[in-house]
């Protein structure tokens, strides 16, 4: 028998002009593809630039001035800024001596308002420093050193501070300009001022001062309405409770309900199976919902229903309402519950089985291979969903004007049943306001929120970084 050749299997090969023509296609194709997102990234670089420079731009630059006293008359050197306590009490009691004991009775006297001159100082300033062998003497028996010494010493230099701003200089901001305009026109700006005077527009007594709204007075001043004396310490303490009790609140549910998503709701149970998919696809749908619906969420159940609760009644709190910092960070959880829940499920989804197989094979439960493997694999992911939360919940002005934040506030909130206010409410006001001089604190109040941002973000990648570490390690 003869054996019987397999037939011979024809290879086509393309036509080479038409393969070169189709490759040549194809490296066109990634080429404008790599340009279009050259592009992308130079474009978003140019808008983020384009922020931070407005930002920075209003934030400083010559104002035109005018003072009742000029500074360097009350003060050596005219540095307010920077003057020591002894020096702003020293110059209080020269200029205004009387104002001075109002200012000691209503900020550290311990006695009602008619005692305050009539009784001994052991009992007005009760706890507090006074100057020695004085205990038996009244306010109005001191010398004016002793009156310095006691405001010096019991009383915060801010509070000197803005005290000798408003009573004895008495600032008076005419006209604000750009840091741009300020550096690159000043002798522009100089002749237009001298001409204002000269035609009668600007007092004489007017001059120009260079000045960076951003000091460390601006941040441990409270609220005013000057803005020469406003600061957002009150607006920057709340927001800094508002974000600790959110994170304290979102993390562990967010992250619990992400474990029970992926490794309780195996396929094995149909049933659990589809209720947790249904329970996903809502999840991921509440991520785009509008933040204002929120806020009208917040405001309806926990600034009204549950205000015993939200306002510490029940706690035995009776000088509060429903629109405190808890209120706030009730609502903020839900807003960011969405986000941490779904990038906590993408880092759980990423840990490779072969870690919970091993973890089995060596006799462990599951909760023990969730809490000993899984977790501490998924961390560094999970810890960038709070990140990203963190940074949605900081900069919210519509859920927190709706629930009812307070724009005037100057009390610090001191817990979470306390009324408060918040850098991006603090903001929204201050831009709101017609004088340049705001809108010049609010770029200030801006790179504050920026800064704290990027510290809380900060803090979060080290700690991501130190559990990726101790995973590899």
């Amino acid at each position: 028998m003869s054996a019987v050749n397999p037939p011979v299997q024809q290879t086509y090969l393309p036509d080479e002009t038409a393969f070169r023509r189709g490759l040549s296609s194809r490296h066109l194709r990634g080429r404008l593809w790599r340009g279009f997102f050259l592009l992308s990234i130079v474009l978003a670089l140019f808008a983020l630039l384009a922020l931070f420079y407005n930002v920075v731009n209003s934030s400083a630059g010559l104002i035109a001035v005018q003072f009742v006293i000029p500074p360097e008359e009350v003060i050596e050197g005219g540095d307010i800024s920077s003057a020591s306590a002894e020096q702003l009490a020293a110059a209080i009691v020269e200029y205004r001596p009387n104002p001075a004991l109002v200012l000691i009775r209503n900020n550290i006297s311990a006695v009602p308002a008619d005692q305050f001159t009539t009784a001994p100082l052991s009992q007005v300033l009760a706890g507090r420093t006074i100057p020695e062998g004085a205990e038996s003497l009244t306010i109005r028996e001191l010398s004016p050193e002793q009156v310095a010494a006691v405001m010096a010493a019991n009383i915060s230099p801010d509070v000197l501070r803005g005290f000798v701003d408003d009573e004895i200089i008495g600032l008076n901001v005419l006209e604000t300009y750009t840091l741009t305009n300020s550096l690159l026109n000043r002798a522009a700006i100089e002749a237009q001022i001298a001409a204002d005077i000269e035609a009668g527009e600007l007092p004489e007594n007017t001059r120009l001062e260079f000045r960076w709204w951003l000091t460390g007075a601006f941040i441990s001043s409270g609220q005013s309405s000057d803005p020469v004396l406003a600061g957002i310490r009150t607006a920057l303490i709340g927001t800094v409770w508002i974000v600790i009790v959110t994170v304290a609140l979102a993390f562990p549910i967010g992250v619990g309900a992400a474990i029970y998503l992926e490794e309780y709701s195996a396929p094995q149970n149909p049933f659990a199976f589809r209720i947790a998919r249904l329970i996903e696809t809502n999840i991921r749908n509440l991520a785009g919902v509008p933040s204002i619906i929120y806020g009208l969420l917040g405001l309806a159940i926990f600034v009204r229903t549950f205000e015993a609760l939200t306002s510490g009644a029940i706690f035995g709190i009776n000088d509060s309402n429903g629109r405190t910092i808890l209120s706030a960070s009730l609502t903020m959880s839900l807003l960011i519950l969405p986000v941490i829940i779904i990038n906590a499920q993408e880092a759980i989804r990423a840990v490779p089985s072969s870690i919970r197989e091993a973890s089995y094979g060596l006799g462990a439960t599951k909760w023990q291979t969730i809490w000993k493997q899984v977790l501490p694999a998924a961390m560094p992911g999970i810890l960038t969903g709070t990140i990203l939360g963190m940074s949605r919940a900081i900069g919210e002005t519509a859920p927190l004007v709706v629930i009812g934040a307070s724009t005037a506030i100057f009390v610090d909130p001191n817990g979470p049943f306390s009324s408060f206010t918040a850098l991006p409410i603090q903001i929204y006001q201050w831009t709101a306001r017609p004088q340049a001089e705001f809108r010049a604190i609010a770029a200030s109040a801006i790179i504050v929120l920026i800064t704290l941002l990027l510290l809380l973000n900060a803090s979060a990648i080290l700690l991501r970084q130190y559990f990726r570490r101790r995973l590899q390690g």
